[in-house]
């Protein structure tokens, strides 16, 4: 299968790789990201690519005896010398990863992968510590790189932290989904059409893998649709069902969220769960990645926080596809698509928003360009007030939460063929005085998914810009 992107990942683990093989001792990897996000694959690739003795298991979870002997099984079929050792299998996990560290090599480098690490912190007792034990005695003198990778990211993210046995022993590393320019590459599709494809599919490797090449949305969706047992329309529902604890109220919270509902109290009310109850939920969701609070950017503190699905695939399969899950089951494929596109204009509008911001993250300022400075533009968000009479789409600035010095301030407009109007302008110059933090003399700039004339704007990006952005 060919392998598209992740240049800047491979890039990452090659660093690491020639540290090792260069200062001769060992570097731990703690490497993050949702499920189906292409963990596995990357490091797959970056093994093939580096040709050298390597161990890589994956838990799942059984109980830990029948873990240890899965374990046993992979060294004995790996190509790490003397594997032969484990013809006699240990007898706890305590002696397995001893018995591990002992016959990695000590005169040329070696990797070590364990995958999907949460389920032997949670299921063996004390494998922190034995982890930890065997790192600082044994490993961490040898040439090796060690690789921890799971798809919980609270867990992962509490592995490094001060309270756990392996604190500082490793770098974490975030695997995230593929980008725009990565789409782009995988389907063939013009700029505009990667964007779309891109807020469809979340950037899930599996489900980009699905597009047509060179097909455009109605034409993914005409083949996604038909097929109600394929991965574009049980992915929702297995997200749904294992990434997220009962506590979380996943299905119930995500769909108001998914729905239009982006506060407390409006997410509350369409709800039926507690206060206390539905600020746990949120806080787990945001714990786990897949929700986002957000604050205006501005140079005035605020607590008007906004809740923000940031899987654009399950925001797209909980607003749009699974209302409709009967009817694709039925057959009806072709009117589920037709109920999907009349919402897509609307739907895309909205969530096209944090790609472009994010796009701008990296983009502004242009080489160049004089008319934003650098340091005023370090971080893209929005503004908007309690009652929404000020809504701005882009706000970069100096830092968050709270800006010193707003860089600029810009509106999207994301319509199939028309460019920016003169009036997309005039209603952002008259709302830029009421942004903390900006006046009269803020540069303005817009985003539409055309090609647009600069005209009053101090710059102009289209699609073609926001996908070159992650090159």
């Amino acid at each position: 299968m060919e392998f598209f992107g992740r240049e800047r990942e491979l890039a990452q683990l090659r660093r690491t790789w020639d540290a090792v093989e260069d200062g001769g001792t060992g570097q731990c990897l703690i490497i993050r990201g949702r499920r189906r996000v292409g963990k596995s694959r990357l490091i797959e690739e970056f093994l093939r690519r580096t040709d050298a003795p390597s161990a890589y298991f994956t838990a799942s979870g059984i109980p830990p005896a029948l873990e240890l002997y899965d374990f046993t099984q992979v060294v004995l079929a790996s190509d790490l010398p003397e594997a032969d050792v484990f013809e006699t299998p240990p007898p706890t996990w305590h002696s397995a990863m001893q018995l591990l560290a002992q016959i990695l090599p000590a005169d040329r480098p070696s990797i070590v992968v364990l995958d999907e690490l949460p389920y032997l912190t949670e299921q063996v007792p004390g494998f922190e510590g034995t982890l930890q034990t065997v790192w600082d005695r044994v490993m961490s003198r040898k040439p090796v790189l060690l690789l921890l990778v799971g798809s919980d990211l609270s867990i992962m993210n509490a592995l490094n932290t001060y309270e756990r046995p392996f604190y500082q022993r490793g770098n974490p590393f975030l695997i995230e989904p593929l980008t725009p320019a990565d789409v782009q590459d995988m389907t063939g599709l013009s700029p505009a059409q990667a964007i779309d494809a891109h807020l469809v599919t979340g950037g899930m490797p599996r489900l980009c893998l699905q597009w047509p090449k060179g097909a455009n949305l109605d034409g993914f969706l005409q083949s996604a649709l038909a097929d109600p047992v394929g991965p574009f329309i049980t992915l929702g529902e297995l997200t749904l069902a294992g990434e997220f604890p009962p506590e979380a109220h996943a299905p119930h919270v995500l769909a108001s969220i998914a729905s239009g509902e982006r506060t407390f109290t409006s997410i509350l009310g369409d709800v039926d769960i507690s206060r206390m109850t539905l600020s746990r939920a949120l806080a787990i969701l945001v714990e786990k990645g897949i929700v986002a609070a957000e604050t205006p950017l501005s140079a005035k503190p605020s607590k008007e926080t906004r809740y923000r699905i940031t899987d654009s695939y399950l925001r797209f399969w909980l607003g749009l596809v699974r209302p409709l899950l009967g009817v694709i089951e039925r057959g009806r494929s072709d009117r589920a698509q037709r109920r999907i596109e009349a919402s897509w204009p609307s739907w895309r509008g909205r969530v096209v928003e944090p790609l472009v911001r994010e796009s701008l993250a990296r983009l502004v300022p242009v080489e160049g360009a004089d008319w934003c400075d650098p340091d005023a533009a370090v971080e893209v968000g929005g503004y908007w007030t309690r009652s929404n009479d000020v809504e701005i789409d882009l706000v970069g600035a100096d830092r968050r939460p709270v800006a010193k010095r707003v860089g600029y301030l810009g509106s999207v407009k994301w319509h199939e063929t028309a460019p920016l109007a003169r009036k997309d302008f005039t209603a952002l110059a008259a709302a830029a005085t009421r942004v903390p933090g900006a006046g009269a003399e803020t540069p303005l700039i817009g985003v539409s998914r055309a090609r647009s004339e600069t005209g009053p704007w101090s710059a102009v990006f289209c699609a073609e810009d926001l996908v070159n952005a992650w090159r």
